[in-house]
């Protein structure tokens, strides 16, 4: 929620009317120069108690001029704004009351331009310590582009809807993709530091290698992204401010980054303000509305250590076989491993289907546990499948928790190989904790779904991410969680999609059990397609490394 309040009774309203340095009408052929700037300013939240504002920081500029086609306000802080209508909102971010000139710059045909400027107090009380504190780690720290992660570059829309503005949902770059092409490769050897100077202020510096990585909608040589030399040298200065934009807590720490000088975060996009998605010790998600177009946003992951091509794969450190299950005793799954979950009433997500431990759904065969969703009815259920787990048989914290996997297919099936916390039957769901290794949705084959949930995040709203995968119903395919007291990183065949970070106040640092099962429809499967017959998920095998 905002801190300030837009219509408040008093406001401070400074106006100061200028001439420039041309005549008033002086015209030169064509050539029409700016005259008479005005500028008004509005200081949000002022009251006899607060003078200088209410902590926000927040003041509104209009400035008119005869004759402006343009207006470029230069504040004192290193930022600088453009505005051809001359009205801009603005947030100041250092700490307490601070005085800064602003200076306005109203350009006319022809590039003529006149000039006024002015002192402005402005209170701001808005603090992040923590972020600080993670970017520098209390005194200098260098951060590099997650090239090893899907999504390390990624855009989507930025609208009025939440749930499309918190992921690049229309595009995520894979691992690595762009290394190997000198036109794109040097988005990786972008190094950003960040660092606090004598005075505890928040520095940036950008060491692009000498070449900077620009969005094809701010060059002229083609229509793709390219590398383009770039001096970016020289300290910038890092301002924090509340973040503006629609996401909820959940989605975002809601703490913005605004850069003095025009600076950037490696892959050039016209913005030089960035919210904070996630920050830890070690990891890093920004989101920034593009430069030229509002209605995109470009998020970027970066990481304190730099990935190497090739050595992307999940930890080495978890490498000692603890359980397994090969699936090579034919007949029921193995008791010692595995019961079932049975009946119906749509498991809390308006499933379909009636879970059985028939052998028509569940049975080891060929080396391979295969379970298979049937159209068949059961008492009441339209379709018949199987949910088996190793809960009170087999349970784990921590390790790498793998199964070697072929998806049902089929609009409507929704196979699912994941881990409920041990103690669910004490304090039931979302508190036991939740982690989903892969989840599938049959009416968009391919992608595969990594997600937690856990207090505060359940339902919809569990940290989420998607990988496209070629050919999961004909092929057999690797997928895995890496899970510590710090991350939990999923892959699909040893390439990671998804991190989230770990801590001691999730339920994820307990037991937890392993879940396979084929659900029909649902919230998340869909509709199921009416001439759905029947479809098998098969595995290869599960394993936990520890």
């Amino acid at each position: 929620m905002k801190k300030y309040i837009k219509n408040i009774a008093i406001v401070l309203t400074v106006l100061f009317a200028f001439s420039s340095c041309h005549e008033d009408d002086n015209k030169f052929g064509d050539i029409n120069s700016p005259s008479g700037i005005e500028v008004e300013a509005v200081i949000l939240g002022v009251s006899d108690e607060f003078p200088d504002g209410d902590g926000s920081g927040k003041v509104d500029f209009v400035a008119k001029a005869k004759n402006a086609t343009n207006f470029k306000y230069i504040f004192s802080d290193g930022t600088e704004i453009n505005s051809p209508s001359g009205r801009i909102n603005k947030t100041f971010t250092q700490e307490g009351v601070v005085t800064y000139t602003v200076t306005v710059l109203a350009t006319g045909t022809a590039g003529v331009s006149s000039s006024m400027s002015f002192d402005i107090n402005v209170f701001s009380n808005f603090k992040d310590q923590e972020a600080v504190d993670f970017l520098t780690g209390g005194g200098s720290k260098k951060w590099y582009f997650a090239a090893n992660e899907v999504g390390h570059l990624g855009v989507g829309p930025n609208n009025d809807n939440t749930g499309e503005n918190a992921s690049p949902i229309w595009y995520s770059a894979q691992p690595f993709e762009k290394a190997g092409n000198p036109e794109t490769a040097c988005i990786y050897d972008n190094e950003l530091t960040f660092s606090l100077d004598a005075d505890g202020n928040l520095k940036f510096e950008l060491n692009n290698q000498g070449n900077t990585f620009y969005n094809a909608a701010f060059h002229s040589f083609g229509s793709s992204d390219l590398c383009l030399p770039l001096n970016t040298s020289g300290l910038k200065s890092v301002f924090l401010s509340p973040s503006e934009s629609i996401l909820t807590p959940e989605q975002s720490r809601k703490t913005a980054m605004t850069f003095s000088d025009s600076g950037f975060m490696g892959y050039y996009i016209g913005q030089s303000t960035y919210e904070i998605l996630e920050i830890t010790e070690n990891r890093m998600v920004v989101r920034a509305v593009m430069g030229n177009d509002p209605a995109l946003a470009w998020y970027h992951i970066f990481t304190t250590t730099k990935p190497v091509q090739g050595g992307g794969g999940p930890d080495e450190s978890f490498d000692e076989l603890v359980w397994a299950d090969e699936f090579d005793v034919p007949g029921a799954p193995n008791p010692a491993n595995w019961g079932y979950d049975l009946g119906a009433g749509g498991w809390g997500n308006g499933e379909l289907q009636y879970y059985r431990d028939n052998a028509e759904n569940v049975k080891v065969e060929g080396g391979f546990l295969k379970i298979t969703a049937k159209k068949q009815t059961f008492s009441g259920s339209p379709y018949t499948s199987a949910r088996i787990k190793t809960q009170g048989k087999q349970n784990f914290t921590y390790g790498k928790v793998e199964a070697r996997i072929k998806l049902p297919e089929g609009v409507g099936t929704w196979p699912a190989f994941w881990m409920l916390g041990s103690n669910f039957e004490q304090i039931s769901w979302p508190g036991c904790g939740e982690i989903d290794i892969m989840e599938h949705k049959g009416y968009q084959p391919g992608i595969i779904h990594g997600t937690l949930h856990y207090p505060g995040f359940s339902g919809g709203g569990g940290p989420t991410q998607s990988t496209t995968v070629s050919n999961v119903s004909s092929e057999f395919h690797n997928y895995s969680v890496v899970w510590s007291a710090t991350t939990i990183k999923f892959y699909v065949d040893d390439t990671l999609f998804h991190t989230f970070n770990n801590n001691g106040t999730t339920p994820f640092n307990n037991d937890f059990f392993i879940i396979l099962n084929v659900a029909m429809g649902g919230g998340f499967g869909g509709p199921v397609d009416p001439n759905f017959m029947q479809s098998t998920m098969e595995v290869d095998y599960v394993r936990v490394y520890q």
